[in-house]
């Protein structure tokens, strides 16, 4: 079996606090990504909403137009801070998300931006569940109050390892897209995500694993910190997970980094350990990787 991780890499996840100064967010988050790729990550992720603060009425006053890309530094100064970050630090980075705006449609969108170790846009991802929840005497929360959901699942080809699948906070309680991205090759999946303090307690740690025992590949959740200040206050916890549903590493709450080397064999092993890939019943339930999938890799419709 050919190892879907074609050599080790280094991953980290920057669990940042940002506020209400975007090209404050925009400084601190270059300077952490340094910090990472000065670690020997390669491949490095920023959380959810990473240049602005968390919450409804904040997107529409900090998303900024995409397309056409490449947009304008007017435009999007978060698109062009990211491509110079991986430029700078010659990793690949996982954008988190930013609010997006389609000035045509009205629209908004959660949308994570991909680059590679050259600065170039790889891939775009529109969070596709939008997260909207009620929970008596917890929490109340409708992202489709202000947003559009996307309609992909993205994967990356990052050529030196492998494929990746990326995807946004809520979109991992819906495990068709991991296990579509999984069966289509992906080794590691990643969620920049925003988990309150009441869905974070419940549930965090328990999609991250299974997430990676359902599909045997490494899985990253990569949180912004908590601020107790803030509208919205999340879980924070980022992590990395194994095939085994092992974590390898965790977060605390605060503005931190934390990092894994990945590493194929781990893949293989768990795989030959408890072979689930060669003992799926077709023949009683559908593949769901096999159906009419709208997906996108490297930017190009599949």
């Amino acid at each position: 079996m050919a190892s879907l991780l074609k050599q080790p890499v280094k991953l980290a996840l920057i669990q940042l606090a940002s506020g209400a100064d975007k090209a404050a967010n925009l400084s601190h988050a270059r300077t952490r990504v340094l910090e990472a790729a000065s670690r020997g990550a390669r491949i490095i992720v920023l959380p959810e909403c990473f240049n602005s603060p968390y919450g409804v009425k904040y997107f529409s006053k900090y998303a900024e137009q995409l397309l056409p890309s490449p947009p304008s530094k007017e435009q999007s100064p978060s698109f062009h801070a990211l491509s110079a970050m991986a430029k700078e630090a010659k990793a690949y980075l996982v954008g988190g998300s930013i609010p997006e705006l389609d000035p045509d449609a009205k629209t908004l969108y959660n949308t994570n931006l991909t680059f590679s170790p050259t600065g170039e846009l790889l891939a775009s991802h529109r969070k596709v569940h939008l997260f909207d929840i009620d929970i008596p005497g917890k929490i109340s929360f409708h992202e489709s109050d202000a947003l559009s959901p996307g309609n992909k699942l993205t994967m990356v080809d990052f050529p030196e390892y492998g494929k990746i699948a990326i995807a946004i906070c809520y979109d991992v309680r819906f495990p068709e897209l991991a296990t579509i991205a999984a069966r289509r090759g992906a080794f590691l999946l990643l969620y920049p995500g925003a988990f309150n303090l009441t869905t974070g307690a419940l549930h965090w740690e328990l999609q991250a694993r299974a997430r990676a025992m359902d599909n045997q590949v490494y899985v990253g959740l990569c949180s912004p910190a908590r601020d107790m200040s803030a509208d919205y206050n999340a879980w924070g916890h980022s992590m990395i997970v194994d095939p085994n549903a092992e974590i390898l590493s965790e977060a605390g709450t605060g503005d931190e980094m934390v990092d894994a080397e990945l590493k194929g064999e781990r893949i293989e092993e768990v795989r030959k350990g408890i072979p689930i890939y060669t003992q799926r019943r077709f023949d009683v339930y559908p593949d769901v990787s096999k159906g009419d999938v709208k997906t996108e890799e490297n930017g190009q419709p599949k």
